[in-house]
């Protein structure tokens, strides 16, 4: 089960101040060791359900957000696995939704492989529903989705996350990966901007 937050109030950070390393960006809403504790246990989940297949799990890291997910889930896993990327946007440079752009996709061949897809965030559900049909096409023996969040209020599609990190309020979050900009990537927690 993700953790869920709920009832927690909202910590700020100044959108406004570029971030730098002595700036204090406020109380993390998720902190650095509550994230690297669940990404430990879903990274124990993930082995346990892939521990029989016979060639490595194909992990697609969706880009740019959950790189650094994806880098801490690898190392918690007990079973060997490959690295593809896939690159999507579905924001333009601030929180209003953008077009959604498939950059690139998978360069080798997935048929017969099991497939692990890594996201940052599922809000509408739109990128990773439109990243899936794609994947579908290119006929893998599974097909699963990792999220270190879940935002279902903002849900436009219906999803299945098989491992999810954390369940949020419909707040618009930094750090850890996710941007507001470009910035803020490197927060060691995850935060609110809203």
């Amino acid at each position: 089960m993700p953790e869920v937050l709920v009832t927690e109030p909202a910590r700020k950070i100044r959108s406004h101040i570029a971030p730098v390393r002595s700036h204090d960006p406020g109380h993390a809403m998720i902190t650095s060791t509550r994230i690297a504790r669940r990404v430990r246990e879903l990274g124990r989940q993930i082995s346990n359900v892939y521990a029989e297949i016979d060639t490595p799990l194909v992990m697609i890291v969706i880009l740019k957000g959950a790189t650094v997910f994806a880098a801490d889930l690898l190392r918690s896993l007990s079973i060997p696995a490959e690295l593809e990327f896939v690159r999507a946007a579905s924001y333009g440079s601030g929180v209003n939704p953008g077009a959604l752009r498939l950059a690139h996709m998978v360069d080798g061949p997935l048929v017969g492989r099991h497939v692990l897809v890594v996201e940052d965030i599922v809000d509408s559900g739109h990128t990773v529903n439109a990243i899936n049909r794609r994947l579908r096409s290119m006929k893998p023996a599974s097909l699963r989705l990792a999220a270190l969040l879940d935002r279902p209020a903002r849900r436009a599609v219906k999803v299945n996350i098989d491992f999810v990190g954390f369940a949020i309020p419909d707040r618009f979050v930094i750090g850890y990966g996710l941007d507001y900009a470009g910035l803020y990537r490197e927060l060691p927690g995850i935060y609110s901007l809203g």
